[in-house]
């Protein structure tokens, strides 16, 4: 037997003869080699691939067997190579279940597997898919005793982690008056930051909060503590999950073997934006089988403030060797001036995998670098241009203007107003994060998890003659398991409490049959909040369209636990607070690069193009932060389909020197005039 491969797979066999030995004659022996069920499927299959695909992405389609590493271009169709890469999965006779795809988003991966299933049929309703948030959740669900976790563990989101440091932060001290001492928003991105990177807290501190410098012992104190009371109270936030994820397939082996079965081919999409420890599990998955595609692009590698690591990309094939590399240079989004500057913008790239960007489409105007005086100008060229676009056709939410951070486009935003174009930006609070929304939350949870303490002091603290104290001294009850939901409970919550206290335990009691419905139990709970809400915000009728979509969206689930999850693992943006309906269409889009990402336009203006703001002053002692920079500046220059405009003021505002001359982005100063048209705008 070949002691290389696994015997539990269909077998090939081949007769052999060994090597003689003076101690043992030599005998025939059976070979038993695993067979690729790529090799064991037949070659007929429905879809014709070949017409369907370009040759780079039918090659990586085709590779079914080892690590993939497939680098796509923006625009070059990552997405169809997925989908139709799963759809030939399962014609080759894989089982839908043992395919794994994970994605930053779900509604990334239920697109894939939508359109995989228009391909292939119903089966591609079997394929594993979501974000790694949401399979660790399934994963630990099932094995959290491993960890010493209770299944029903609560998903915190970022305001209750903000809430048990902020908690912390006073038991321990740390919150003196006349002390600086970081805000709990602060404390939360020190604490992420050090999880995500994989990187001592004190070195986060070091280098990106060294006003906190002679804080770090108090405040890995802090983080110590913060991790024990989740533990104590069945808490884990979204880190937890990849953190406990990576320690449960660290920890138990014959698990990490399962799961590697059970998962036999993974495919990751956007790799370029994946963490050390999204990077871990992967490779800990992946450890039996080999059978891993990732797709992405290093070029488009811009959240690292977030915890993405530009060296996971570049170092895959280090980590898996032997691994093939594919790359997509075809793009279907833009004309071919517009992807000759892209190009331009990577040339000087450092560290790069080679790629040359090219179209079939045919024409396209050179892009064009366009200089103002003032910033004041800059921003009336733009708005004449949008106005002159929007006579020539070309609709307004077909038109974006990005730019490097959020108060650069302060000025446009007063232009646009008094030209009465209408824009929406990009950003915001999600309907998730209302604090309204996040009290009906609270309330589902403390059902589905009585020791979620974070959940118990928040809706306590709604409640009329309820401060501080007489929560604090509920909670209390509750966590030394004194005081449960139950009509014994209840009473007694009347006598700790008042009579407030004692209608929520009697609300929370009618939530507690298993036999009632998700929408059900929502309903109820909006029937008690309404009068909560009422007293507690002057803008409540605006909120009671959110708590109507709030019981809509739950009406999708049949499970408490699955609402609760993926409220927390990935929140609906919908908010009927927002926009009229039907308004959308006819808005000039508004954006950060980073918050541009994924998306395409017709026409797109990059302003503020000038050392100093694009790229950011901060970069300048980095040169990895540098070379974020210039992938964002390709990021944002790829999201243009037929238009491209860059634009910089020459004359810029300084506090202390009055105006200044500024000099172009060093991305652009030295791009040709065949690769884009200098203008210069002037006053009649």
């Amino acid at each position: 037997m070949n002691n290389n491969q696994p015997s539990d797979t269909p077998p090939n066999t081949e007769l052999t003869k060994p090597e003689q030995t003076e101690k043992a004659p030599a005998r025939k022996t059976f070979v038993l080699r695993r067979k690729a069920e790529a090799e064991a499927a037949t070659a007929n299959f429905r879809i014709r691939y070949a017409d369907e695909l370009n040759a780079t992405q039918l090659a990586a389609v085709e590779q079914t067997e080892g690590p993939v590493l497939v680098i796509a271009g923006a625009g070059t169709g990552k997405t169809r190579t997925l989908v139709y890469r799963v759809a030939r999965l399962i014609e080759m006779g894989i089982k839908p279940e043992q395919i794994l795809l994970l994605t930053f988003t779900r509604k990334s991966a239920q697109e894939m597997l939508r359109r995989a299933g228009a391909l292939v049929g119903a089966r591609a309703e079997q394929v594993n898919g979501g974000t790694f948030h949401s399979f660790a959740n399934l994963t630990l669900r099932k094995h959290a005793q491993l960890l010493n976790y209770q299944s029903t563990f609560t998903i915190l989101d970022q305001g209750d982690c903000e809430d048990v440091l902020n908690l912390l932060r006073a038991r321990m001290g740390f919150d003196t008056k006349g002390r600086r001492f970081p805000r709990k928003q602060t404390l939360a991105s020190m604490i992420s930051g050090s999880i995500n990177r994989m990187t001592p807290i004190r070195e986060i501190i070091e280098e990106d909060y060294p006003q906190y410098r002679r804080d770090v012992e108090e405040i890995e104190k802090l983080a110590r503590g913060y991790q024990e009371y989740k533990r104590m109270h069945n808490l884990m936030d979204y880190d937890d999950l990849l953190v406990n994820m990576a320690l449960l397939l660290q920890k138990h082996p014959d698990l990490r073997e399962r799961l590697g079965e059970a998962h036999r081919y993974i495919m990751v999409d956007e790799y370029q934006d994946t963490n050390k420890l999204q990077h871990e599990v992967v490779r800990l998955l992946a450890e039996r089988h080999r059978n891993v595609m990732v797709v992405g692009d290093d070029s488009q590698s811009i959240y690292s403030f977030r915890g993405a690591n530009f060296r996971n990309i570049m170092d895959f094939p280090r980590s898996f060797p032997g691994t093939t590399v594919i790359t997509l240079e075809e793009n279907y989004r833009s004309v071919q001036p517009i992807l000759n500057f892209t190009n331009e913008v990577l040339r000087h790239a450092v560290e790069k995998y080679e790629k040359n960007l090219y179209t079939r489409r045919p024409g396209g105007a050179l892009p064009m670098v366009v200089s103002t005086a003032d910033e004041h100008l800059q921003s009336e060229f733009i708005v004449q241009q949008i106005l002159e676009l929007r006579e020539q056709g070309v609709e307004l939410n077909e038109i974006a203007v990005l730019f490097r951070s959020s108060f650069l486009s302060f000025d446009l935003e007063i232009e646009l107003a008094k030209a009465n174009i209408p824009y929406v930006k990009m950003g915001g609070f999600k309907f998730i994060e209302t604090a309204h929304v996040k009290d009906l939350i609270a309330h589902l949870r403390v059902v589905h998890n009585p020791r979620d303490v974070v959940s118990w002091n928040r809706i306590l603290l709604l409640l009329e003659g309820v401060g501080p104290r007489t929560a604090q001294r509920v909670v209390d009850e509750i966590a030394d398991g004194r005081l449960e939901i139950t009509h014994e409970g209840a009473a007694a919550a009347r006598k700790i409490g008042n009579a407030a206290v004692g209608e929520l335990f009697d609300m929370l009691l009618q939530l507690l049959p298993e036999k009632m419905s998700v929408p059900e139990k929502v309903d109820l709970l909006i029937r008690y909040y309404k009068p909560i809400m009422r007293g507690k915000y002057d803008d409540y009728i605006k909120r009671e369209k959110d708590l109507e979509m709030f019981g809509e969206i739950a009406g999708r689930y049949r499970s408490l636990n699955s609402f609760l999850s993926d409220m927390a693992l990935e929140p609906p943006t919908e908010s009927v607070t927002g926009i009229e309906d039907g308004n959308e269409d006819e808005q000039l889009i508004l954006s950060t690069i980073h918050s541009a990402k994924g998306l395409e336009w017709n026409t797109v203006f990059v302003i503020w193009a000038l050392d100093g703001r694009f790229p950011s002053t901060w970069a300048a002692g980095s040169l990895d932060q540098m070379e974020e920079e210039r992938r964002l500046m390709y990021v944002a220059t790829t999201r243009a389909k037929d238009r491209l405009l860059i634009t910089y003021p020459i004359n810029i505002f300084d506090r202390e020197s009055g105006m200044v001359l500024s000099k172009p982005s060093r991305f652009i100063a030295d791009i040709s005039e065949e690769i884009a048209e200098k203008w210069v705008v002037s006053e009649e």
